[in-house]
């Protein structure tokens, strides 16, 4: 391979950080207030606590002190402390600034090609990346310290240096790490009081009522059998373990902790919003404009294709000669919906067909089961095991499918977005991410939608069943509910998911791609020049690395797991603390990938993490819906509320099994649907079934009785009162959070006031030195050598000014 290793002089670095109004430090420090007496004795004492804690690097934004920031400006050189000129722009904004001046460049041996990118697309380039720093022991280097303070798993325990990750890798990288950061460090409380939910159901087992009933053999409730010929009748109390399990998770407990968790995904993306702005003070990243993006090479293509067809050569032409002059088309070039028209069209029909064929997935699993639960029925020898066995199998096998589909519908995704051919790369990366959220969204939790809102729902009643496939019969809840059914798929799904994505997709094939490259590279520099490559260049060593593809697959895995953490809490009360175990190890994992494992990526300057945000937004709304039909439908919450207060003789919940299930004349059972052979102890006159329906000598047999309505009602009315409390308690600590803490937003308004100050009097000491000799001088002489300095360019006619050395090259 021939590599070409750029590197941008002084001069060039000054003109373009002046033209892309980068924000550099002034000579001016000021001090940066802590706050009151008691704020400043807080923050002592709580960063003495945590030293242990901190990684041991150089502090930026923990200083008392801070540099007045200010675009950088060659007429203004006079502001700025420039000891040496090789270090004044940090690695990020080196290679920002070059990065920025080859996507604008044309190439006029591939017909005025306009950007690197595009020379890649065009397979004119393989890759174009800045350089790691040389991975050497002297803690001066970044590279160094990130890896041996971040990329390691021996320091987990430790804060992140996020300000030595923006320096390094950039804003955006940065904000990244630090949203992560401060995801899983809210994880700790909401596991803390996850963990008391579930050890609150453990110690209360014993006093739970309805599963001591159930368990009561005495209470001999003969239920009606589970399948058509092969089951029989069978008594409640064989579903003991069931329902003291379900205990665990279906109590009061967990009505509390789906409010907190409604509240805690509040006080996140409130705080985060907080952190944000606290970052961007300290990063300089307000007030930053909005940069002017280039257009794709997609893009691009496919206007000059679209000139082409029309025979318009002008058009061509002039279609180059603005590319090359402004790096953008104008507004008549653009393409019109007419030209995307059969991009969008094909979106439409392929979301639609991939969200219908994840759920035929779901359908078919559902099909697996009852077909599955059918044919265990048979055997007297698996009889026994066919909830456990049949729940088991179609957990792991929608495991395996979301694993699959998860892989497919992130290529679809973004195949689908390139035919839309948009303009810009921000454009591009946001329709993305729509999509692959909605596919993956779809495709994660479509099994678990099915298990807590539609299983048992469509089984109907003894002598009236639903078939399904030529006499298979709907599958039921299980005797203490859907819930423990519900957890089991959560819990499996979500773990499952993370241990394979870590281990597999995270680690695994990275690194056996690594191992590939490496073999490959050492293979044929084995034909070509062995001795060269034992000592590689650290051009060769990045070119082996694996390529930066963006942030969106780390995003969108942390994004499904904050959906397993929201959406289902109420069954699931376990999810933050195994969602905080992976996330310990997943900061670590993703350091080491970006440190060791990845070229380094071009540093973007961003102010936010843009359409991440609004999806989490989204999903915390969404869970408030989604927890409140939990508790109401699935969950047995609201029928022992109603029947407690409405039909208990004594306030208890004893009787409530007998409430809850319906008789059923057996006589009346479909012929060729009575249990054959039946061993059953006694005879069998009546059998019971889980409803709220009229006994068979009622004047409507079998219809809904009024405690049916009665519990609807109570399930609505409290999925109702849920739903507007907890928007309300949400409105309100977002309304008590300020977006911009006080302590930044009163440093803003000192640092604007500052900077005139600052401003003034700096030019006052540069006027005052420009006149001094004037003023001295007897004659016209030294006037002349006044006008001389005054006409000279700013900042280079002081004597033994930092700005007199001969320019030097920074090397990119």
């Amino acid at each position: 391979s021939v590599f070409v290793r750029i590197h941008a002089p002084w001069q060039v670095l000054a003109r373009e950080a002046e033209f892309l109004k980068i924000k550099v430090p002034t000579k001016k420090m000021y001090e940066i207030k802590a706050g009151g007496s008691i704020a400043k004795k807080f923050s002592a004492a709580l960063q003495k606590l945590s030293s242990p804690l901190q990684p041991r690097v150089p502090e930026h934004s923990n200083n008392k002190m801070k540099n007045l920031s200010y675009p950088f400006s060659r007429e203004k050189m006079y502001l700025y402390n420039i000891q040496e000129k090789d270090t004044f722009f940090d690695n990020a904004t080196r290679s920002r600034i070059v990065h920025e001046i080859l996507k604008r460049t044309a190439c006029s041996r591939a017909n005025n090609t306009m950007g690197i990118n595009s020379l890649i697309a065009n397979n004119i380039y393989e890759a174009a990346y800045p350089l790691h720093d040389v991975m050497i022991s002297p803690e001066d280097k970044i590279h160094w310290l990130l890896y041996q303070e971040w990329a390691r798993y021996g320091v987990f325990y430790k804060f992140q240096p996020i300000d030595l990750i923006r320096k390094y890798f950039g804003e955006k990288i940065g904000l990244y790490f630090a949203w992560l950061g401060l995801y899983t460090s809210f994880l700790i409380p909401s596991s803390v009081i996850g963990v008391i939910v579930f050890l609150y159901g453990c110690a209360t087992i014993e006093e739970d009522i309805p599963s001591r009933e159930m368990c009561d053999q005495q209470n001999a409730f003969i239920m009606c059998p589970l399948c058509d010929k092969s089951c029989d009748y069978w008594n409640l109390s064989s579903a003991c373990g069931t329902a003291r399990a379900s205990h665990l998770f279906d109590n009061p407990a967990t009505v509390f902790f789906s409010i907190f968790m409604a509240l805690w995904a509040t006080m996140f993306l409130e705080n985060w919003k907080r952190l944000q702005m606290r970052l961007g003070y300290f990063w300089d990243l307000t007030g930053i404009e909005e940069e002017e993006e280039h257009s794709r090479p997609e893009y691009e293509t496919k206007v000059r294709e679209k000139m082409l067809k029309e025979s318009n050569k002008s058009a061509v032409q002039k279609l180059e000669t603005n590319t090359t002059e402004s790096g953008h088309e104008d507004d008549e070039d653009k393409l019109t919906w007419k030209d995307r028209f059969p991009g969008y069209l094909m979106n439409f029909a392929s979301i639609l067909f991939m969200i219908a064929l994840t759920f035929s997935i779901v359908f078919g699993v559902i099909v697996y089961r009852i077909t599955t639960a059918a044919a265990l029925s048979l055997n007297k020898a698996t009889r026994s095991n066919v909830r456990v066995t049949v729940t088991a199998t179609a957990v792991i096998i929608n495991l395996v499918v979301i694993l699959i589909l998860d892989e497919i519908y992130g290529a679809v995704a973004k195949w689908l977005t390139k035919i839309e051919v948009p303009k810009t790369e921000q454009t591009f990366e946001e329709r993305l991410i729509l999509k692959a959220f909605l596919l993956k969204f779809v495709n994660a939790y479509s099994p678990i939608f099915y298990v807590a809102f539609f299983k048992g729902r469509f089984v109907g009643r003894p002598g009236s069943y639903v078939y399904v496939f030529d006499g298979y019969r709907m599958e039921e809840c299980a005797p203490g509910g859907c819930l423990m059914e519900l957890c089991i798929q959560l819990s499996i799904i979500m773990l499952g998911k993370q241990l394979i994505q870590n281990n597999i997709f995270e680690i695994g094939v990275p690194y056996l791609k690594k191992l590939f490259r490496k073999l490959k590279d050492e293979t044929e520099a084995g034909e070509t020049d062995s001795a060269h490559s034992k000592h590689p260049e650290q051009w060769d060593l990045d070119y082996s690395l694996e390529p930066y593809t963006g942030l969106t697959p780390e995003y969108m895995e942390m994004i499904i797991q904050f959906g397993f953490v929201t959406l289902f809490v109420a069954s699931f009360p376990l999810a933050p603390v195994f969602a905080l175990l992976n996330n310990v190890i997943e900061v670590r994992l993703d350091a080491k990938k970006f440190v060791t494992e990845l070229r380094r990526p071009d540093a973007v300057r961003t102010k936010d993490i843009g359409i991440w945000f609004d999806i989490l937004s989204g999903i915390g709304k969404f869970s408030v819906i989604s927890n409140a039909f939990v508790i109401a439908i699935t969950s047995d919450f609201i029928p022992r509320l109603v029947y407690q207060y409405s039909y208990s003789h004594n306030g208890t919940l004893h009787g409530f099994v007998n409430h809850t299930l319906s008789f059923f004349n057996v006589s009346q059972l479909k012929e060729g649907t009575q249990p054959e052979n039946s061993q059953f102890d006694q005879e069998v006159q009546f059998c019971r079934f889980k409803d709220y329906r009229e006994p068979p000598w009622a004047p409507n047999p079998y219809e809904f009785s009024k405690q049916y309505w009665f519990v609807l009602s109570a399930r609505l009315a409290f999925v109702i009162i849920f739903q507007n409390l907890v928007m309300f308690l949400s409105v309100l600590v977002d309304w008590m959070i300020p977006d911009i803490p006080t302590d930044i937003s009163d440093q803003i308004k000192k640092e604007k006031s500052l900077l005139v100050d600052f401003f003034l009097k700096e030019e006052h000491e540069k006027l005052k030195l420009m006149d001094e000799p004037a003023l001295r001088s007897p004659g016209g002489g030294d006037r002349s050598r006044s006008r001389a300095a005054s006409s000279a360019p700013s900042g280079q006619s002081q004597p033994g000014s930092v700005m007199s050395s001969g320019s030097q090259h920074t090397n990119v």
